[in-house]
């Protein structure tokens, strides 16, 4: 494909997104050889698939907002979760390195991937930085999978302290929350995330492992036997008010300083493309997830 023929077919992909999502979707699974079914969708990548191609998904925006959704998180009762926010800046050129301390992480509120670890200590080089988060800021990442909802958020660029790991970890443990309408099910926990290589492992709500429904691929690998969360019950109660209303989210968070963290609100995991889960949980991560039109 030539540099007028890409130029034209995501300008028309982009056009058909807007006007028939839910075909535009099946288009692009078909071009890129996967076999998920929005049409009559069973499993909870297809069911997650349907959502962001119809009209449910519209105003997720303002939850899938890493900024906005603190507003929700202290109106359900949770601000002593939300880590704090060191700026926030519309463009990267307004960022100010001064003000910020030593160890710092920068990351934009519309997007997944874009954020970057700081350490002043160690030189800063501020026009690259500056250089890459702005061009992170601009991108449209709703149209990259087709997740539409995140083209509703006015795209900022934030900066965080910088989290500590317990001694001997690589860095802080992620607990990703499965809920469906006010209900936790499974927790995906990772550990030690360095570069391309992630360790997890699944949990029910009880901590007792669900091997079995896992089938680690890419850059996941097997976390072993990890202790359960200190802060296991506080999250689990956070996560099911903050899912409630919603087919189905991952909620995130963090524990580091002996302090539990809320990290953000997932509605589509891997865009709807989860390969690292077994086909039968997946079935059954669908079946949890009650569509509009299913419901009695």
């Amino acid at each position: 494909m030539n540099t007028l023929h890409r130029k034209i077919y995501y300008t028309l992909r982009k056009l058909r997104l807007h006007i028939d999502p839910a075909g535009q979707m099946q288009r692009d699974l078909a071009r890129w050889g996967q076999a998920w079914d929005i049409r009559h969708p069973k499993d909870i990548n297809e069911k997650i698939l349907w959502l962001v191609s119809h009209k449910p998904s519209r105003g997720w925006g303002k939850y899938a907002d890493k900024i906005a959704v603190r507003g929700y998180v202290e109106a359900c009762g949770y601000g002593d979760l939300l880590v704090p926010l060191l700026g926030v800046w519309r463009k990267a050129s307004e960022m100010d390195f001064d003000a910020l301390p030593d160890h710092f992480v920068l990351k934009c509120n519309h997007d997944s991937g874009s954020t970057v670890v700081v350490d002043k200590t160690k030189g800063v080089d501020e026009a690259a930085l500056r250089l890459r988060l702005e061009k992170a800021r601009r991108r449209k990442y709703g149209y990259w999978l087709g997740e539409m909802f995140y083209n509703e958020i006015p795209p900022r660029i934030l900066a965080e302290p910088l989290l500590h790991p317990a001694p001997g970890a690589k860095t802080i443990p992620d607990y990703k929350v499965w809920c469906f309408d006010g209900v936790p099910h499974y927790i995906w926990a990772c550990y030690d995330r360095v570069e391309d290589k992630v360790a997890a492992r699944l949990y029910d709500t009880s901590w007792s492992p669900c091997d079995d429904k896992v089938s680690y691929i890419s850059h996941w690998y097997p976390a072993g036997d990890r202790p359960r969360p200190q802060h296991l019950d506080r999250m689990l109660e956070a996560a099911a008010r903050l899912s409630r209303g919603f087919p189905e989210v991952r909620v995130d968070f963090y524990e580091a300083d002996g302090k539990l963290y809320f990290g953000e609100m997932t509605f589509s995991s891997m865009g709807g493309r989860m390969e690292y889960f077994t086909p039968q949980f997946l079935r059954e991560l669908g079946d949890l997830c009650i569509l509009p039109y299913e419901k009695k």
